[in-house]
This record gives structure tokens, C-alpha cells and sequence, in this order.
């Protein structure tokens, strides 16, 4: 089994008090977690991957847990999002090895959550950014959920390593008014509508 060391972690947490036009009632919170961990395929070209979706399955959820604490707890969440960045020697699938540890994790944790986590990946080095993408939890056409989150970190990745990040929110963008499917309507069958 691959071994993916993890160097360190971050939280990242934002309450949104105001955005022009009237005070929301609630602040919106969104919050973000990223490990940094060693990229045990680095500088090589390695076949099956499969194993290290397998490895990173304790992350996943340690980070969910971490991030939900952040959150204030379960209440709300309506918003999910993950991201990969690989640092030099990476390639880009290896930061696909994300989707089942970060996307599951955050299903399973967050109850009846059907929509597909949305996903970012890309290759950089120390101080990339990179924007976690949010949808809402159930239903990928809920247009007052779109957004993103901006995480990065100044030592990371560095040569050989991976930074894997996860994203919550709760609530719809501040003052949203682009129509679509509300909240209310939302079935939650199919992870679409």
C-alpha cells in the first residue's frame, strides 16, 4: 500500500456578514481543510493508482471530521466541494486519487448527501491556489449554491508532494437572485434536481 505521509494541515474559515444590498439574516459560513501529504508516485510513472484511493480513505474522513467541527457541526451544511494540486514530480491523475477519499468521506458523513462533490485539480508548486468549486449537497442544479473557495498554502506542495483540500458552506450565496431551482424544490433522487 502506497504511504502518503502527511506534513501538515490547515483549516481555513469564513463568515460572510455582508455583500452590498441588505444584512442577511445568518452570516454564511464556509469553511475549508487541506493536507499536505508526500506523493509517493512522484517523478515516476506508476500503472494502477487504484491502490492509493484506498490509502487516503483515513484522510478523507479525518478531514471531513475536522472540517464539519469547524462548520459548528452537521446543521446546515448544504455545500460541498474538494480539490487536488500536485507538486513538481506529480502529475495531474495523481491528484484524481482525491475523488473517492475527499468526495466519499464527505457523502458519508453528511447524511444524505446525493450530488457529486465538485472537483478542481491542477499541478503547482510552493503558494499555488487553486479554487475549491461548491455545489449544493443534493441537487447539482441549484444555481443559489454555485461557488468557490480560494485555499493555498506557502511552503506547499512542494517537490513530491500532494495537497488534497475539502470545502463545506452553508447557505446560498449572499443576496443570490439568478433563478434556477430553488432549495425548496429540490427532490434529492437523483443528485441533479
Amino acid at each position: 500500500m502506497p504511504e502518503f505521509t502527511l506534513r501538515k494541515t490547515m483549516i481555513f474559515i469564513e463568515d460572510i456578514h455582508h455583500d452590498g444590498g441588505p444584512a442577511p439574516t445568518l452570516p454564511r459560513r464556509r469553511a475549508a481543510i487541506v493536507a499536505v501529504v508526500a506523493n509517493p508516485y512522484a517523478g515516476r510513472y506508476v500503472e494502477d493508482l487504484q491502490p492509493g484511493m484506498e490509502a487516503l480513505k483515513p484522510l478523507g474522513l479525518m478531514m471531513t471530521d475536522r472540517l464539519i467541527e469547524a462548520m459548528g457541526g452537521l446543521d446546515g451544511i448544504d455545500g460541498y466541494g474538494k480539490a487536488g494540486l500536485a507538486g513538481e514530480g506529480g502529475e495531474l491523475e495523481h491528484t484524481a486519487l482525491w475523488h473517492v477519499p475527499g468526495g466519499y468521506a464527505m457523502r458519508a458523513r453528511l447524511g444524505e448527501a446525493k450530488a457529486i462533490v465538485p472537483s478542481a485539480m491542477k499541478v503547482g508548486g510552493p503558494g499555488t491556489r487553486i479554487d475549491i468549486p461548491l455545489g449544493h449537497i443534493n441537487a447539482a442544479y441549484v444555481r443559489s449554491h454555485f461557488d468557490a473557495m480560494e485555499v493555498g498554502l506557502p511552503d506547499a506542495p512542494k517537490a513530491g508532494e500532494l495537497l488534497f483540500a475539502l470545502a463545506m458552506s452553508r447557505g446560498a450565496r449572499i443576496h443570490n437572485r439568478m433563478g434556477g431551482l430553488a432549495v425548496s424544490e429540490v427532490t434529492g433522487l437523483d443528485g441533479l434536481r
